[in-house]
């Protein structure tokens, strides 16, 4: 069984699922994190979550990276993993 704690928040009116995930995931091609977002993505709204999943991980130089839509790039960029962490609420389970 696999478990994975995440941050289901709503900012600005819209709900987000973020994910932080190993920093491995940044050394993925394209096609394998796209995969891995939408298995994350199915499996979130399963469990009967809404929004969509934002992976994150560190990026290998302390910052933290992640994958969104560019209009929610500022938010992103103005928060770090800490704030993630200290966020996470719900774990998707399988």
């Amino acid at each position: 069984m696999t478990r994975m704690s995440i941050a289901h928040v709503r900012e600005q009116g819209v709900d987000l699922i973020v994910v932080p995930l190993d920093s491995s995931f940044g050394h993925k091609n394209d096609r394998a994190q796209h995969e891995i977002v939408s298995e994350l993505q199915a499996r979130s709204h399963s469990a009967g979550l809404r929004g969509t999943v934002v992976p994150v991980w560190e990026d290998g130089a302390g910052r933290m990276a992640f994958i969104a839509n560019r209009n929610w790039h500022p938010f992103f960029r103005s928060i770090g993993l800490d704030w993630v962490y200290a966020n996470l609420n719900r774990e998707l389970v399988w």
